[in-house]
């Protein structure tokens, strides 16, 4: 007989290719899971996944499997977390898909303040799109823009990045641009993601080029890496909303250049067929209005 964990454990290693990152996802031992999975390839009498050298790969078995249990699983999840909240039969619930970091800069500090309950999923802008194309969240918050059929975008507000370096960087005087630019790649520079997109801005609009650096460390996680070049691990550039943060990374870094900025749009996706339902219009106006510049 199947134990629903181990469906449970089989979604989690599907989504994130990795027993161990599924582990700590479901607050397990990596051998608990393994065994989760062991148990359903036994039932199931093939296997789901085959292991490359990087990560776990689904065979077409597992794509299958995924496909027929994730809506259904999701939704239980759901439901259950809506249970757990107590959620006031007076009040409406808003589901919220964006970023740790954006969470925390454009809806954190309103919650209190706010007339639904929330319930809050992180990830990356095409995982985030994918949640409001199956309607699992009302709303996302994100700093790119995907042409989708049916979604729609308005502006949230604008945030403003910085090259941070740690604070005992030695910064030569620069007699012409060539020498700055020259400098700037010559540093250890720290990604959110192998494409650039922001640094590829910065380099374009002060220097008129793209810029020729290959980034020493991705890390997913703009907290992550401030913490990163507060160690002294290289640079980046971060937004300063996130440098105003109390005691951020002990301000073991500082900036530079700083009239040398970076902008960028940030949005609320949506929908078109929600655009006029009154409570996920009402809190869209609520957001926007909390956090205009």
């Amino acid at each position: 007989m199947v134990d629903f964990e181990w469906y449970r454990s089989f979604i989690a290693i599907y989504k994130h290719n990795s027993v161990s990152e599924a582990a700590k996802t479901r607050i397990m031992t990596q051998p608990a899971l393994s065994q989760h999975l062991a148990s359903l390839e036994a039932e199931v009498g093939e296997r789901l996944f085959t292991r490359t050298t990087r990560k776990l790969v689904p065979t077409e078995r597992g794509k299958q499997l995924y496909a027929h249990l994730a809506p259904h699983i999701e939704s239980l999840e759901e439901k259950t977390m809506e249970l757990k909240l107590h959620l006031s039969p007076t009040m409406k619930t808003i589901k919220i898909g964006t970023t740790h970091e954006l969470f925390t800069e454009s809806v954190m500090a309103h919650l209190s303040g706010m007339e639904w309950n929330t319930v809050t999923y992180f990830g990356d802008a095409g995982h985030l799109l994918e949640l409001l194309k199956e309607d699992r969240v009302d709303i996302i918050i994100t700093d790119k823009k995907l042409a989708t059929p049916g979604i729609e975008y308005v502006r949230l507000m604008e945030e403003r990045f910085v090259l941070v370096a740690p604070s005992d960087t030695a910064v030569p005087e620069f007699a012409r641009t060539e020498e700055m630019e020259r400098w700037l790649a010559e540093q250890r520079w720290i990604s959110y993601g192998l494409e650039l997109p922001i640094i590829r801005r910065y380099w374009k609009e002060f220097f008129n080029t793209g810029p020729v650096i290959n980034p020493v460390h991705v890390i997913p996680s703009l907290h992550l890496i401030l913490r990163a070049v507060a160690e002294g691990a290289g640079v980046s550039l971060l937004p300063t909303y996130l440098l105003r943060q109390p005691g951020a990374a002990e301000r073991r870094w500082r900036t530079l250049f700083e009239h040398m900025l970076v902008r960028n749009e940030l949005l609320i996706g949506f929908k078109s067929k929600h655009k006029h339902v009154l409570d996920i219009n009402a809190f869209i106006k609520h957001i926007r209005e909390q956090n205009e510049d």
